[in-house]
């Protein structure tokens, strides 16, 4: 029986944290095991906030590095770049002609630039389209995000129904997977582990980097167990082995704040020492992209002939 179908993406915009990795990259490991899995970098989202040439190129290298490093296998898993496969954007003009804008205006990032006031780009407008020809022309089982994401998935399943009900069945409805169980990461200033909040410890620094930045880690002198770091260790360890510990350490916040440091030294250490590797053989490395690249055309090649036969460009 064949494996049920996976497909994620994930936009190349910076350092990865680990808030990034227990959030989702963890996950995409551990289901790889179950789901035949297509992870993709979204370079053309990316266009939306990176427009320089070398900005984006060592963001894209960095993603590709990223995910190898943390265990990612290409022989499980079909590591690819959205750019690389033009089928995306010719479905997303496809799926264009047929989408209202009043049904765009209602997606969350056009309603978050609105409130920030922003002169908004037909790119974050028209997004949502892309990504449902992202989706769909990998015909995925499951699409794993947060319940925050969980519009992405119904913009696709939407847009799939409509162009099956006007041109006749082609698309499969994907199903958004919600990873409940993933923790929300809080960050060194105890809101949520984000880029844009500058409150992150990266996925791959060195033993200074983590020291300092868990030094920084905002601690309330009221309580006897420091809730931000207490919540960033319980994912390295298990949560009643930790609260033993805790309890010991009672009030003794600069020795929770260094068996943290320890703890997370242990995890990053393997992991950074892999990327280390990795970078030695960049070709290497852009040639596994490229043998992901060029399973994911075949399978966007094939469906866009059907898309193209389906809506009678095809003579």
């Amino acid at each position: 029986m064949s494996k049920k179908v996976l497909l994620s993406g994930v936009k190349p915009t910076g350092l990865c944290h680990i808030g990034n990795y227990f959030g989702a990259m963890k996950q995409f490991v551990d289901l790889s095991e179950d789901y035949e899995s297509y992870i993709f970098i979204a370079d053309y989202h990316a266009l939306n906030l990176i427009q320089n040439k070398e900005e984006m190129q060592k963001a894209i290298l960095g993603i590709l590095l990223d995910y190898l490093a943390i265990g990612l296998d290409p022989k499980k898993v079909t590591i690819f770049k959205q750019s690389d496969i033009s089928e995306h954007t010719e479905l997303a003009w496809i799926f264009d002609t047929f989408t209202t804008m009043p049904y765009l205006q209602r997606a969350h990032a056009y309603k978050d630039a609105l409130v920030k006031d922003k002169e908004i780009s037909v790119g974050t407008f028209n997004y949502p389209m892309l990504m449902a020809a992202d989706i769909l022309l990998y015909s995925p089982d499951i699409v794993p995000v947060g319940q925050d994401q969980k519009q992405h998935v119904e913009y696709a399943r939407d847009t799939a129904q409509k162009f099956n009900k006007i041109f006749g069945d082609t698309f499969k409805l994907p199903e958004p997977m919600i990873m409940k169980n993933v923790a929300t990461v809080p960050g060194l200033d105890g809101k949520k582990m984000s880029k844009s909040y500058g409150n992150t410890i990266p996925l791959f620094a060195e033993y200074e980097e983590i020291k300092k930045c868990v030094m920084k880690i905002v601690t309330d002198s009221g309580n006897d167990i420091p809730e931000n770091v207490f919540a960033i260790h319980k994912l390295l360890r298990p949560e009643a082995e930790l609260k033993k510990i805790y309890e010991e350490k009672k009030g003794k916040y600069k020795e929770m704040k260094d068996l943290l440091v320890e703890d997370l030294e242990k995890f990053i250490a393997p992991m950074r020492e892999k990327r280390k590797e990795l970078e030695k053989d960049i070709p290497k490395v852009l040639a596994i992209l490229s043998e992901g690249s060029e399973k994911a055309k075949k399978i966007a090649s094939a469906k866009m002939i059907e898309v193209r036969e389906k809506i009678g460009v095809k003579i």
